[in-house]
């Protein structure tokens, strides 16, 4: 596979057993003892195993992600309640959530990567700490505990659990890897669109102690079963060598620090939406349950988005992807949103922003093929892992930056529609965050790439 580091093997030697993408660099004499070539392995891009991996991929994505992406609810009702409305903390816990997962990528994966034969265990692992970290959430009394419990304990629980999806995704898909991301990361809209609805639902009826704890046994029951199945396609022998360390000499390659830094600059406002849509939603009028479908519509459109473009990634140059999610959430930000002051035209801003803006991650195995094509010992897993932690930096750091933008709600009545409505540089910095995160495009055009 052309996309993982050191590799000089076809994929008919893979099917062999001879190479396991989690084996970075090591010599192929190093992985004879993996499998003798008499054993059939499942095959790569198609059958029964591959897409019931690519199943328990996409279902684990729905639930670890499609929770933090749901915080916007969340927000909306710790935003009300004695315990918490006072506090000017709140969209911390969410920004923990996501960020945090994103943030510590690379530290899990190189643990993984040392250590190959603990995934399936670590994946147990990490679905027993989410759903411990939502029982103690339950028992909150201040927003400082919610970032703890909520924020912090529940991320570190979902990226232990869902970097193996990560990981082995490689070993199960190569030509299709592009559509198989894609497919994956659209969980995370699937679980968007269902679980606002049902944590509205029991958060208006029973609070957020009962639903939080009520979430954590449906999470563990859900995701159980699935460990089972997020396993390497290729068996890692017992007397495994340990691998090299990592090679992160990609990281000061031009190539990978002008996508890197597009990625957090385009991550300082992605995420804003998603958090203050149901608020801004609510400041025109909008009941709970049409503030709920702001965020619904949002993530629909994400599933959509995702998988449209994890299809074209593995057909057309990554920087005219970036560019086509670019222009349309650009549009979207200020000539949508920025104009709403009903929700017939918010409703539209999030179908269009989840479409485009939603589809941004589903361009990195495009940006991984490139830095490894560029850099042949760079491993493509650490790759995302480093564009994942990226986008965590700048999703930690949008959530006391969002605050600060509508601290006082500034240009409340000084402009029109919604950039007057107190959430205008909201709106501005999402917008002008997407144009820059679009940049790759100008640098490929002056062969800066």
């Amino acid at each position: 596979m052309e996309e993982v580091a050191g590799s000089h093997f076809s994929i008919n030697e893979t099917e062999k057993g001879v190479y396991n993408p989690l084996e970075g660099t090591i010599n192929a004499t190093h992985l004879s003892n993996i499998n003798d070539g008499t054993q059939q392995l499942p095959p790569i891009d198609r059958g029964v195993n591959a897409w019931l991996f690519l199943a328990a991929c996409f279902v684990m994505e729905a639930l670890v992600w499609g929770f933090a992406f749901t915080y916007g609810v969340f927000q909306a009702y710790y935003s009300e309640i004695e315990e918490f409305k006072n506090s000017g903390n709140i969209a911390v816990v969410g920004t923990c959530a996501m960020g945090i997962m994103y943030l510590d990528l690379p530290l899990v994966f190189a643990a993984y990567r040392q250590w190959p034969k603990y995934q399936r265990l670590g994946c147990g692992v990490g679905v027993l700490l989410m759903c411990l970290a939502l029982g103690l959430s339950s028992l909150s009394t201040n927003v400082t505990h919610l970032i703890i419990t909520q924020g912090i304990f529940y991320a570190l629980g979902g990226s232990i659990a869902y970097s193996p999806c990560i990981l082995l995704m490689e070993d199960w898909f190569d030509k299709r890897k592009g559509f198989a991301f894609g497919v994956m990361w659209a969980g995370t809209g699937l679980g968007g669109v269902v679980l606002p609805i049902v944590m509205e639902q029991l958060l208006s009826r029973y609070g957020f102690r009962t639903t939080l704890r009520a979430f954590a046994i449906a999470l563990f029951i859900l995701t159980a079963p699935l460990v089972y199945f997020v396993k390497p396609r290729v068996p890692i022998a017992n007397n495994r060598p340990s691998p090299p360390p990592p090679n992160l000499r990609f990281l000061v390659t031009q190539t990978f620090s002008l996508f890197e830094v597009c990625n957090i600059v385009q991550a300082l406002g992605f995420f804003l939406p998603s958090i203050y849509l149901p608020t801004y939603a609510g400041t025109i009028g909008a009941s709970k349950s049409l503030q709920a479908l702001t965020v619904i519509l949002f993530n629909v459109a994400s599933v959509v988005g995702c998988v449209l473009m994890g299809s074209i990634v593995d057909k057309l140059d990554v920087t005219v992807c970036i560019l086509i999610s670019t222009v349309g959430s650009t549009i979207g930000v200020f000539l949508i949103w920025g104009f709403s002051m009903s929700l017939a035209p918010l409703f539209i801003f999030s179908v269009v922003y989840g479409l485009f803006a939603g589809s941004y991650t589903s361009t990195w195995p495009g940006i991984m093929r490139d830095v490894v094509h560029k850099m042949s010992s760079a491993e493509s897993s650490m790759v995302f892992a480093c564009l994942a932690a990226g986008r965590g930096v700048g999703n930690l750091v949008s959530g006391p930056l969002s605050e600060a933008l509508i601290k006082g709600l500034p240009w409340e009545g000084k402009l029109g529609y919604g950039y007057g409505s107190g959430y205008g540089p909201l709106i501005v910095f999402t917008g002008v965050t997407g144009v820059v995160g679009g940049g790759s495009y100008i640098a490929r055009s002056l062969k800066w790439l």
